[in-house]
């Protein structure tokens, strides 16, 4: 199961407590203070780890608690530390804390960790309260409470290219050719529920990683159909590659179709309206395809691709030209 977002809960352990005690031994008449200190609570700590690619582990569970720490002891002995917890999530998500709506980091790449909720500090035992005036302190403290807030993690697929286009364009497909990812293809709208990632090799060095991102359709930046669900992924990608069906199920137009999806992205957030982009038509075997290929090449003033996902034409030069683009960027493996 795919989960893009969740919220949770984490606590961290609180600090244990000092102790207060005295040194009794038999030929140590005036052993004096040794109470230990209490052992600090474990932290909660979000790391980011390659391989995990969804939030599903910690959907199940509300609260995430670490271990309290450990009371003191006689004889100066320090109590046990809590165990922190480490939680994984993949790379891409972004922590927010949910009371202030604040970005705490985003774990962008794998191996980056944040301390969602910080251990408390362990109590003093009494012998750090022993001066010369006071050679007998009954005074201790206790732990230092853990801290704990609700967090919201969100997870924004990490993707060299993603593949846009209204539903049933034809990006499943496409992307079952490029890679040996398998999503789910079928005849009907909203075939793909959530991103698929499937990795692209340009050659025996150099790969990419492609997504093909649930369909969008217009009031998309308003939360219409699947709405932010599609736009809070694409915003990781560097790079566009604009799939349009030549003939759509529903009788639509090529051309506003390509239009809409345009004003989504910009109305969603006008950095996407900038990101660069291939426009590919699909279905080039179709007798349609040509036409609207020079239509869509005229209203963008770019070239324009043809491909065919069944019969693989088209699909080297749409891998040498996504290539050519990445490497200007700096974004090809």
């Amino acid at each position: 199961m795919f989960v893009d977002r969740v919220q949770i809960e984490v606590a961290a352990g609180n600090g244990g407590r000092g102790v207060c005690s005295f040194r009794r031994e038999k030929y140590v008449p005036r052993g004096g203070p040794d109470g230990g200190d209490g052992g600090d609570g474990g932290s909660v700590i979000l790391r980011a780890q390659a391989g995990v690619d969804s939030l599903a582990a910690l959907a199940h569970r509300k609260q995430w608690r670490a271990e309290h720490g450990e009371s003191g002891g006689s004889g100066n002995c320090q109590g046990g530390c809590g165990v922190d917890l480490t939680l994984l999530v993949p790379p891409g998500t972004i922590v927010i804390d949910d009371a202030t709506g604040l970005v705490l980091k985003d774990l962008a790449t794998a191996g980056q960790e944040l301390v969602a909720a910080k251990g408390g500090a362990g109590g003093w035992g009494n012998h750090h309260y022993k001066t010369s005036i006071n050679r007998a302190p009954r005074e201790t403290t206790q732990g230092v409470q853990g801290e704990s807030r609700r967090v919201l993690l969100e997870l924004k697929v990490i993707a060299d290219v993603g593949l846009v286009g209204k539903p049933n364009a034809g990006k499943s497909t496409l992307l079952s050719r490029l890679s040996r990812a398998r999503p789910e293809i079928a005849n009907y709208a909203f075939t793909t529920k959530s991103p698929i990632l499937g990795i692209v090799a340009i050659d025996r060095d150099r790969s990419f990683v492609l997504a093909d991102l649930p369909g969008l359709i217009e009031g998309a930046h308003a939360g219409v159909g699947l709405g932010h669900e599609f736009l809070r992924h694409v915003e990781r990608a560097g790079l566009l590659v604009h799939v349009v069906e030549p003939t759509p199920m529903d009788g639509s137009d090529p051309l506003e179709n390509y239009r809409a999806i345009r004003e989504e992205l910009s109305l969603y957030d006008a950095a996407l309206g900038e990101r660069p982009e291939i426009v590919v038509v699909s279905k080039c075997e179709l007798h349609e395809a040509t036409a609207v290929r020079e239509a869509l090449a005229r209203e963008t003033g770019r070239s324009v691709l043809a491909i065919s996902a069944v019969t693989g034409e088209g699909l080297d030069v749409l891998i040498r030209t996504v290539a050519a683009k990445l490497e200007h960027r700096g974004g090809a493996a």
